[in-house]
Order: structure tokens, then sequence, then C-alpha cells
């Protein structure tokens, strides 16, 4: 075991990560500021509001983003962030929502979901699961209509939209019209240094899995569990009947080979929309490079709206 996969140390070091992306996001100006991912798509402007969701874990603040056009009671996407299960990074996104609430025709919720290591596993996906529940049953007092519901994210939030899913396959609903998984880690169960990448040095390094893992999910034994490593054999339940899924990936991720084995067992479930592929980039990309986040993030508009217009994922 290395040092940073001792419970103690993740923690402390998970918490002083916390502590420098709050500063970054405070810095005006500072590339890692809220600011500096509020200037990003700037042909996407920025209109929300903040919303409280009751949940047994704690209240989670989100931040909602209307569709352009007003109309009928416009469908939902609920999203979730990435950042290990670690970091509070809900504004990386805002660009992401802001395209996808004018794309697709949604309004968008981007959920401020609790984090380890102070709410380890099984804290997240619970209120994320809650928070989905909430809407579907919830959103027409909103202004939303929460039976056309879809759910997605990037990194560690595709691992949530995926345990969200299973969720409401294993409790009877809500209806998910839509699951978007983008570049997810998948199957914790497997060490990251058993994990290969198609370059050498990779964005993620096992010393972050050593970190974020420990955190999220202190007990090695608990890894495999199917709301943490549903891309994991062991996991052999059948998923006939969970939400259609976008399964994105990046060709030289250290996640991509879960995240391909997973959109091969929701293909044999007869729930694969489309398995998209990124070629030559690597772990979120998409937060550097404006022009193929613009490209991306078209596939994925494309499918959420036509995904909770017709039922089904499957874009034009």
């Amino acid at each position: 075991m290395s040092l940073l996969a001792r419970p103690a140390v993740a923690s402390f070091a998970a918490k002083s990560m916390q502590r420098l992306a709050l500063a970054a996001d405070r810095r005006p100006g500072g590339r890692g500021s809220a600011a500096a991912w509020h200037a990003r798509l700037p042909e996407f402007p920025r209109t929300v509001r903040e919303l409280t969701i009751p949940t047994s874990v704690a209240p989670a603040r989100v931040t909602v983003y209307p569709p352009a056009s007003e109309g009928p009671p416009p469908p939902v996407h609920v999203n979730f962030h990435g950042g290990g299960y670690v970091m509070p990074l809900t504004e990386i996104d805002d660009p992401l929502c802001r395209f996808l609430a004018a794309e697709a025709g949604v309004t968008v919720l981007n959920v401020d979901y609790v984090v380890a290591p102070q709410h380890p596993f099984p804290a997240p996906p619970r209120q994320a699961f809650e928070v989905v529940r909430w809407i579907a049953e919830h959103g027409a007092e909103h202004g939303w209509d929460g039976s056309r519901l879809s759910v997605g994210g990037q990194s560690a939030g595709g691992g949530l939209a995926a345990a969200v899913a299973r969720q409401a396959l294993e409790e009877g609903g809500p209806s998910i019209a839509l699951q978007v998984l983008h570049y997810a880690p998948l199957d914790l169960a497997t060490s990251a240094k058993d994990k290969h990448a198609a370059i050498a040095k990779p964005v993620l390094r096992p010393w972050m899995a050593d970190v974020f893992d420990t955190c999220y999910v202190p007990d090695p034994r608990e890894r495999a569990d199917r709301l943490v490593s549903p891309a994991h054999p062991s996991d052999t339940a059948d998923l006939k009947g969970i939400a259609p899924a976008l399964v994105v990936t990046a060709e030289y991720d250290l996640l991509k080979a879960e995240g391909v084995r997973y959109a091969e067992r929701l293909q044999r479930a007869g729930a694969l929309v489309e398995h998209h592929d990124v070629p030559q980039v690597d772990h979120g990309y998409d937060g550097k490079d404006d022009e193929k986040a613009r490209e991306i993030y078209a596939l994925i508009a494309r499918h959420v709206r036509r995904s909770v217009d017709t039922g089904t994922g499957k874009a034009d």
C-alpha cells in the first residue's frame, strides 16, 4: 500500500486539494477561477439562479440554467460535475451547462453534491439519486417537465450518473430518457496501477487514484459495489430496462478501457445508444480545448434533445 492510499494521509491530501481549489475559484482572473469558466464559450450567455433540494444526506445546492427560448415546460437535464468524488468543482461544467440549455432546449440543473472525505460512499450516489427523484416529482412546481428527464456527468460525475440510472432501475423510477457518461470512472475495484493508457504519461496517474478512491470508498472491499464499479466483472446483474446511455470515452484516457467495457455491457442489455471515442485526446480534454468541447457538447446536446423529445437517446 502506498502512503497516499492510507486513509488518514489521503484525507489530509484531499482536504488540502479542496482548499487550494477553493482559493483558485475565488482568485479574480485566475485560470481556475469561476470567472474563467464563465468566460468560456461566450456565445452562450450565462443566466442562472440557485435552488436547494432536500435529500436524506444533506441539502443539495443546484444551479439552474434555463433554456434560451420560452415556451411549454421544458425537459430537464441533471448534470453532475467531475473531480474524483473529492473536488467540489461545480463551475468547471458551467460551459457545458450553458451549451446544453441553449442547444438541447432543456433546463439544466448543475448539482453541487456532497464529496469525500467529508461524505464518503454511499452518500454521493444516494444524494444524487434523491435529487433526480425530487426533480421528477416536483419539476412542475418550478415550470419544468420532470417526466422528460436525462442525467449526465463528466469524469466522477459520469460515475454518479451511472449510479443514478442503476438506482432508478432497481427502485422502479423515476423514468430517465438518457444517461450521458463522459470519460467516467466505472471500475474502482481495479487498481489504477493495473490500468493502461494509450500514451506514456496520461493526465490521470495512480497517485490520484490513491487519494480519490481511498477518500471516496475507504474500504477496498466495497469498491466492487455496483454503484461504484458497474464495469467490473463481478457485477453480473441483468441491466435490461436501465436508462439508454451515451458513453463518451477519450482515446488516451486511463479510464477508456472501463468505459468500453461498460458500453459493451449496456449494448448487451439493449441500452447503448452510442459509444463515441474522441480521438487523440486525454481525460478532461474539453476543459482546455474549446473547439473540441463544442464538437462533443453538440453531440451530447443532439442526443439529449432527441431522448427527451421521443423517449429514445438516438440523435438525428
